[in-house]
């Protein structure tokens, strides 16, 4: 194959995926992983694509970052009903953990004014969770990531690590059967996998779209978290095959 048209058909690759990694494209084209990076080193000084930390990201629908004015309205009714779901499984007393996703701030606004602990990464959950005299909030602090108001990096991380929680409430960008749980943003998916670790317990709220999809950044196995809350368009056979792994499936109506 001549190296145009291997890198004409990366970046047909990368946007067909949304991202992938260096091994996996050596593997495709059977050639050297440093092959490949010379050639994603190229393709990134034409704009075709966006090189990322072992691999490269789609420029054409690269949503790493998205708003959170766009995500609120993004399937907004199932994750309002998810976070419903979510806070009748919190009680007082409880010292709980919510990531900077749009469910986690559904979750904020839906909670009761009821003695409470929250550890959060979001400015929106903290601002919202300010309303609620009984309950003390903890920021992690960090690196601030302006499109989905959340602070991440190593601040973050080594924040997260001093404290302990009953329960971990996160969302993420793809549910998948054997690879697990995973997350557009790298940086995310760090403070998110350091989230799982504190936790007694790590409950995942997902709407049905993310189930069966990758993202570039691996979070942890399925067999990280005890139970998921998503909506009533999952199908039965994930239903079925989350239950074999012992993570209990609550649907949220």
């Amino acid at each position: 194959m001549l190296v145009a048209e291997r890198q004409r058909k990366i970046v047909e690759l990368v946007n067909e995926r949304l991202s992938v990694r260096v091994t996996e494209l050596s593997k495709i084209f059977s050639v050297t992983e440093e092959t490949i990076r010379r050639d994603l080193e190229k393709l990134e000084k034409e704009n075709l694509l966006m090189r990322s930390h072992g691999g490269a990201v789609s420029i054409e629908k690269n949503d790493s970052e998205t708003s959170y004015l766009e995500r609120e309205v993004t399937n907004a009714a199932e994750k309002k009903a998810i976070a419903a779901a979510a806070v009748s499984t919190i009680e007082p007393g409880d010292q709980i953990l919510l990531d900077a996703s749009t469910t986690a701030w559904y979750v904020a606004m839906e909670l009761p004014d009821m003695p409470l602990t929250v550890l959060t990464n979001s400015i929106k959950v903290a601002i919202e969770l300010s309303k609620k005299e009984q309950i003390k909030v903890i920021s992690t602090g960090g690196t601030l990531l302006s499109q989905s108001l959340s602070f991440v990096g190593p601040l973050a991380e080594r924040s997260l690590s001093m404290y302990h929680v009953n329960k971990a409430f996160l969302s993420c960008k793809g549910v998948h059967l054997e690879r697990g749980l995973s997350d557009f943003n790298e940086s995310q998916a760090l403070v998110k996998k350091q989230m799982m670790e504190i936790a007694d317990e790590t409950i995942l709220m997902v709407d049905s779209s993310k189930f069966g999809t990758r993202a570039f950044s691996q979070i942890a196995s399925l067999a990280a978290i005890e139970a998921i809350i998503t909506d009533s368009d999952i199908d039965a056979q994930t239903i079925n095959s989350l239950e074999e792994k012992n993570i209990k499936v609550v649907i949220a109506n």
